[in-house]
């Protein structure tokens, strides 16, 4: 199938020399990054929560891919469970990624040490080096995000072994630097260990631009959140082929004795309604019906369980849809191996369309 959700790819314009050059250049490309997550493609599903599971981990390693387990607000057992029913599903690596203000993250790492994953993603927050220290020891390979390149040499000192970048384009918690700017502030600079780009990637060709900068690989999240294994409610993943990349907004801030964590999503009835709710609040706290602890509270838990709310129910009026800007390129659903094959050929096609530019020239 030469086109997809993804956009028509040129594979049958090209001459099978053509298309053997391009392999072996994309292969090149991405070496580094294949070879530590030892998979055939260094394409990283991102890990989001209640979506990255078993069935969607499972599908992006079987496809050549590197899948990766949220464990967000889980505990021990459930962990535990959740990488032994992938371990079921599938005999190649991936990832569990770990939030580092979790609670019993001691106990979520020696679950991981336990069951021999080869990767933790540390997320949330700077990783002490106690924490780096105990996953190295126990054989784990450890990757971090980072949003400057102070902190990508500071994590690097402290003994990470890869990094990913993520720009602002990206869905769900997010920073506040795109990811175009991100690549050229940290990836002419670090050369130590691999590192993955992700934030609004959605094709092939883009992330060769990144490949071709130094990166090792990218992390693709909305894509994958649609796609045919994803335990996403049927409502969701509608509401992705409806948006476009406009619609994905980040969350509002109405004042700033009152932060809201930065939190890209689908517009809708719950996101206008967080509005009123937010200056409600306020008006209440400046009345003195509230302190300020507990009008900060209150602020927060209107999205409790908002992304549950969406994601596993349904309800994409209320919940929060979350999704990054490349939602405006998911229009059907597909299975995640038709996912990987496009972006590969799309790939594959930049590579070959860049060589016949230069010989014409």
């Amino acid at each position: 199938m030469e086109s997809d959700i993804l956009g028509a790819d040129s594979m049958q314009d090209l001459t099978e020399a053509e298309r053997q050059h391009a392999r072996k250049l994309l292969n090149q490309l991405w070496q580094r990054g294949t070879e530590f997550l030892g998979v055939p493609y260094a394409i990283l599903g991102g890990a989001m929560s209640w979506l990255s599971e078993r069935h969607l981990v499972s599908a992006i390693s079987n496809a050549g891919g590197f899948g990766v387990i949220a464990c967000g607000a889980m505990e021990p057992l459930a962990l535990a469970q959740e990488i032994a029913a992938t371990q079921l599903l599938t005999y190649r690596p991936f990832g569990v990624n770990l939030i580092i203000m979790h609670p019993q993250l001691h106990e979520l790492i020696a679950v991981c040490l336990e069951a021999k994953v080869g990767h933790i993603v540390l997320a949330g927050g700077v990783p002490s080096a106690g924490v780096i220290q105990r996953i190295k020891e126990g054989g784990v390979k450890v990757i971090g995000f980072v949003p400057t390149l102070a902190l990508a040499k500071r994590l690097v000192q402290m003994g990470v072994d890869a990094l990913i970048i993520e720009g602002s384009e990206a869905g769900g918690h997010v920073g506040a630097v795109s990811l175009n700017v991100l690549a050229q502030e940290i990836l002419p600079f670090m050369r130590d260990v691999p590192i993955f780009v992700a934030g609004g990637l959605a094709r092939g060709d883009a992330l060769v631009s990144y490949l071709e900068q130094g990166a090792s690989g990218g992390q693709f999240g909305t894509l994958f959140a649609a796609a045919t294994e994803s335990i996403a409610h049927d409502n969701f993943k509608k509401a992705f082929m409806r948006a476009s990349a406009r619609d994905a907004e980040v969350s509002v801030q109405l004042d700033e004795r009152f932060p809201v964590a930065p939190v890209r999503a689908l517009k809708n009835a719950g996101s206008r309604r967080f509005l009123t709710h937010q200056a409600e609040v306020i008006q209440r706290f400046q009345s003195g019906e509230l302190t300020r602890k507990e009008a900060q509270l209150a602020i927060e838990h209107f999205w409790a369980g908002a992304l549950r709310r969406a994601a596993i129910e349904g309800d994409v009026e209320n919940g929060s849809v979350m999704a990054g800007q490349s939602v405006g390129m998911v229009d059907s659903i597909q299975p995640v191996q038709q996912i990987i094959t496009a972006l590969v050929k799309q790939a594959i096609v930049q590579l070959a369309y860049q060589k016949r530019r230069y010989l014409s020239m």
